[in-house]
C-alpha cells in the first residue's frame, strides 16, 4: 500500500519552532518530487514549500520564506519542513504529497508552481495539526 505518513505537529507558542516529517511506505521517494501544503479552517489549501527529487530545487510560500525549511532524506525516505519563528497564522492542518517524474528516463521530478500545482501531485497524507497560539 502506496502511503505517506506526516509526523510532528502540535501546539506551539508564537515564535517557536516544529519540525514536520513527511514518511513514505510503499513505495521510495528518491523519484519524487515533494510539497507541503496547508489548510486552515475556513480557508482554501495553501502550497507552501517544495523539494525536487534530487534535493538541489526548492521553493517556498512568500508567507513562510525565510522562516521555513524543506529538506530530504532519501536514505530514511522522509522528507522534512523545519518551522521556525512561528506565528499564529501558521495554524493549519499541514500535508505533504508526492509528485511523480517528469521524465522516466531520468526519473527525476521538479517542483511546479505552489500556488496551482496541487492537481499534478499523486499521493497525499492525511495531515498533521499545527496550532500556533499562547
Amino acid at each position: 500500500q502506496l502511503q505517506l505518513v506526516e509526523s510532528g505537529g502540535g501546539l506551539v507558542q508564537p515564535g517557536g519552532s516544529l519540525r514536520l516529517s513527511c514518511a513514505a511506505s510503499g513505495f521510495t521517494l528518491d523519484s519524487y518530487a515533494i510539497g507541503w501544503f496547508r489548510q486552515a479552517p475556513g480557508k482554501e489549501r495553501e502550497g507552501v514549500s517544495c523539494i525536487s527529487s534530487s534535493g538541489g530545487s526548492t521553493n517556498y510560500a512568500d508567507s513562510v520564506k525565510g522562516r521555513f525549511t524543506i529538506s530530504r532524506d532519501n536514505a530514511k525516505n522522509t522528507v522534512y519542513l523545519q518551522m521556525n519563528s512561528l506565528k499564529p497564522e501558521d495554524t493549519a492542518v499541514y500535508y505533504c504529497a508526492a509528485r511523480g517524474p517528469d521524465d522516466i528516463t531520468t526519473l527525476q521530478a521538479m517542483c511546479v508552481a505552489l500556488s496551482s500545482g496541487a492537481p499534478s501531485y499523486d499521493y497525499w497524507g492525511q495531515g498533521t495539526q499545527v496550532t500556533v497560539s499562547s
